[in-house]
């Protein structure tokens, strides 16, 4: 099955919430857990007792293992490890982006069969949509996916997504929608952008739309940030909707049934 056919039945059974697996410092330290890789550790058990085989997908935050170094990075090996096993969708939250065999690099890390393999990746298009090749290409041969910034809700990114006309964010999306027709024609594409749920506006004032991407729409914002399920909801249109939400169900840890309760809330 395809990353994209994967997501869609697991979504069908656990709906269509992603567990954002983002422990940095203030969570650690509301878990009652040390700010080092020990506490990484634990963090990581729990959530794994919490949510493994009982989720659709997860997105852990990479920035969060990779400050404790290799020690880090470890733990995010052993969590993603479980987690897959288990059949949870584990997204890497890695916003990887570059040209050549550095892509093909990233491409092998993260989506293939070593250690840090996931199920998808987040990656940046900075530096061309065409750069990225190595890792289209490769989600569409094994089966993964990936989900690229298209239209953030950061105000630093307006300056460089909404520029033009069409808006570069359009150009993403357009480009991104021609590789989900070339590999996986007729059917969702397993390439997905990033919008964010509280991006609808923007989307709006820059003339964006979203039919032409013909994939997954990853959508951050909902909880913490403000967005509701409904906004993210109406962005995505008739693409794929993943809602990745962190804050809103960690704060329920480090009780497990807790963290549980609180993800079955949404």
């Amino acid at each position: 099955m395809t990353f994209a056919a994967r997501l869609r039945a697991n979504q069908d059974t656990f709906g269509p919430v992603c567990v954002g697996a983002d422990p940095h410092a203030s969570i650690l330290e509301a878990w009652g857990l040390p700010d080092s890789p020990a506490g990484l550790a634990t963090f990581s058990e729990i959530f794994t007792e919490a949510f493994a085989g009982c989720v659709a997908s997860i997105k852990p935050q990479v920035a969060f293992f990779e400050r404790h170094g290799s020690k880090g990075l470890a733990v995010l090996e052993t969590m993603i490890g479980a987690f897959r096993e288990a059949g949870t969708l584990v997204i890497a939250d890695a916003k990887r982006g570059d040209i050549g065999s550095t892509m093909m690099g990233y491409a092998q890390a993260w989506l293939g069969d070593g250690p840090l393999g996931s199920d998808a990746v987040t990656l940046s298009p900075y530096l061309g949509v065409g750069a990225l090749a190595p890792a289209l290409e490769m989600a569409g041969e094994n089966d993964r996916g990936v989900f690229v910034l298209g239209v953030t809700s950061n105000h630093e990114g307006a300056s460089i997504q909404g520029a033009g006309r069409p808006a570069v964010g359009q150009l993403v999306l357009d480009e991104l929608g021609e590789w989900n027709d070339r590999i996986w024609p007729g059917q969702t594409g397993s390439i997905g952008a990033v919008i964010g749920a509280t991006a609808g506006q923007r989307l709006a004032d820059w003339g964006v739309s979203v039919d032409s991407l013909h994939g997954m729409i990853l959508a951050p914002g909902v909880g913490a940030q403000g967005a509701t399920v409904a906004q993210a909801q109406a962005l995505a249109g008739t693409n794929l909707l993943c809602i990745p939400l962190s804050r809103a169900i960690l704060s329920a840890g480090p009780d497990v049934a807790r963290l549980k309760d609180s993800h079955s809330s949404w």
